[in-house]
Formats: C-alpha cells, sequence, structure tokens
C-alpha cells in the first residue's frame, strides 16, 4: 500500500531527566496524576527500522551500557510502537528493528520510552505514512506515560500520567552529571512506597513550581537548582537507603544541586559548565557512573 525505504530509516532519541517530578493522589485506576517538567539530556539511543520477512528486534549497546535486561519479545516497547503503528494504518509490512542504546537501563531515564518514541518516528517515515505530529503524539501516549516527550524533547511539561506534554519556554544550556548505577529500581514498587508515605495524608494536586518556570526562561542555572524537585524522593531513599550518600557527595564537591532522577536510582547533579561537571562527575566516580552531559537536547531526529 505504501512505498518503502529500502535501505531502512535510523532515528536517535534522548534521554530525559525530570527537572521535577509532582506526584498527586493515587487515581481509582492506580495511576498518580503528575505535574512533571522534563528535560532531553545528551545521552542517546538510536532505533533502526529496516523491512523484513518477518517482526524482529535486536539490541546492542553503547561503551558502558548493560543491555542484558532488555528484551527482544513483544513487550519490548519499540517492538510495540512499530506494531501499534501498523496495525492502526493498516501496514502489512514487517520490520526488523535495531536497537543501539546509550541511554542507561532501567535507571529512571526512560530508555525504553525514548526506544519507542524513535520506532515511531522511523516506521511513520519507512512506510511514508505522512503522520502530522499530534498523531505522532497520540500513538506514543498509548503506549508510555514518557513516550511523547521523546517525540518532543526540549524542556517541556508533563501532565496526566506525564503524556500531555508541552514544549517551555527555555533560553539555558545547563550542565548535568548523571550517576548510574548497575542495579534498577522498580518505578511501581516507589508508587506503592509513595502510598505508604502518604496514608491518612491529604496529597494536593501537584503543580510545576512557578519559580522553575521563571528559571528555565530566564536560562538561570542557579535559580534553576533552587527549583528542582522530586516527590518521590523520599520513597526512593527509603528503598534504597545508600542513594544518600552520593547526593550528599555531590553537594560537597560543589553541584549547585543533587535529586533522584523520577523513580530512580539514576541521581542527577547540576553544574555551572562543562568544567565544573567534570570536576564533580570525577568526585562522585567511587559511587557509580557518572555521565557528563548537557540539556536540553531536541526530541526525536531522524539521521
Amino acid at each position: 500500500m505504501t512505498s518503502l525505504h529500502e535501505t531502512g530509516v535510523t532515528v536517535r532519541a534522548p534521554a530525559k531527566i525530570n527537572l521535577h517530578l509532582g506526584v498527586g493522589p493515587v487515581r481509582p485506576d492506580g495511576f498518580h496524576p503528575l505535574a512533571t517538567a522534563y528535560q532531553a539530556i545528551s545521552l542517546f539511543s538510536t532505533v533502526t527500522a529496516t523491512p523484513a520477512d518477518d517482526w524482529a528486534v535486536t539490541c546492542t549497546g553503547q561503551v558502558g551500557i548493560d543491555t542484558a535486561g532488555v528484551p527482544l519479545d513483544d513487550t519490548n516497547l519499540a517492538l510495540r510502537a512499530a506494531k501499534l503503528l501498523a496495525r492502526e494504518h493498516g501496514v502489512d509490512q514487517p520490520v526488523a528493528l535495531h536497537l543501539d542504546k546509550g541511554i542507561p537501563v532501567a535507571g529512571g531515564l526512560a530508555g525504553g520510552s525514548a526506544d519507542g518514541a524513535a520506532a515511531l518516528l522511523a516506521c511513520s517515515l519507512l512506510w511514508d505514512l505522512s503522520l502530522p505530529p499530534a498523531r505522532l503524539l497520540e500513538l506514543a501516549g498509548e503506549l508510555g506515560s514518557d513516550v511523547p516527550f521523546g517525540l518532543v524533547g526540549g524542556s517541556a511539561s508533563g501532565h496526566g500520567r506525564g503524556e500531555l506534554v508541552e514544549p517551555l519556554e527555555d533560553h539555558g544550556r545547563y550542565d548535568w552529571v548523571v550517576l548510574t548505577f548497575d542495579t534498577g529500581m522498580s518505578t511501581p514498587a516507589v508508587y506503592a512506597d509513595f502510598d505508604v508515605l502518604h496514608e491518612g495524608v491529604e496529597v494536593p494536586d501537584p503543580e510545576i513550581p512557578p519559580a522553575l518556570v521563571a528559571a528555565l526562561r530566564a536560562g538561570d542555572a542557579r535559580a534553576l537548582a533552587d527549583a528542582v524537585g522530586n516527590d518521590l524522593q523520599p520513597a526512593s531513599l527509603r528503598l534504597r537507603p545508600q542513594l544518600a550518600e552520593p547526593l550528599r557527595a555531590g553537594l560537597d564537591a560543589s553541584a549547585y544541586a543533587a535529586l533522584v532522577s523520577g523513580s530512580g536510582p539514576t541521581c542527577l547533579f547540576l553544574c555551572g559548565d562543562p568544567d565544573h561537571a567534570a570536576s564533580v562527575a570525577a568526585a562522585l566516580s567511587p559511587y557509580g557512573r557518572a555521565l557528563v552531559c548537557h540539556g536540553p537536547v531536541p526530541g526525536a531526529t531522524v539521521l
């Protein structure tokens, strides 16, 4: 029904961090309403979609990335994205997807969601579907809360489950140290512990702090440092108390701010410039893998 690019299409998508993660009271469907400020940072994975006789997914990792936990069956988010797109638009041509992961796995950096976003864009181009961005965002929202942001990138607000994404005005460059660990954390377990911590407490509806929006608009890293936050951090620290030590160490090493990324365990340290970030990363290297990166960067991009 459509023409195909025989050589395939490769799309790169970024990791995300939460500058602010506000979590509301649990809903009847088990989800929590969120108000979050996302930022895309310069850690990337790529997805290459190629016409094939049958659906398939393969995966490699860039230096230091352990891909042992990446599923290669129908639970893989990139493959789910491709099949969803095919079903919705009547495409009967399978694809082989190859993932080259530069985003740590199970670290709260939305690496799987980046794969899903990249696969949506790659397959829509491979199949010449000419989909408007709004339609891709709708499909992304069906796949998962963080997938739409993988398409949008930059700095953005997220509401609902995080899937309702709007760009935020941002005139800055922010240098980060991203501290990753060999063992991931269960997002459902962190949310469950959040609920335990808030039993009998009225949880307000979440909102993004106006001071954070103003800091991004001004491009002011110091002001941003004062405004970042994560409502899940107490639960993450309760489930993994050893995260407290590197958070303190980063601040002792002069990071402007230190916080857990999303549900963890990855920790984020805001710095003033690339040299400052390199210095903080050196101080944090005994605790895990300290990566120096920056944001904001664009969302899913064709290579």
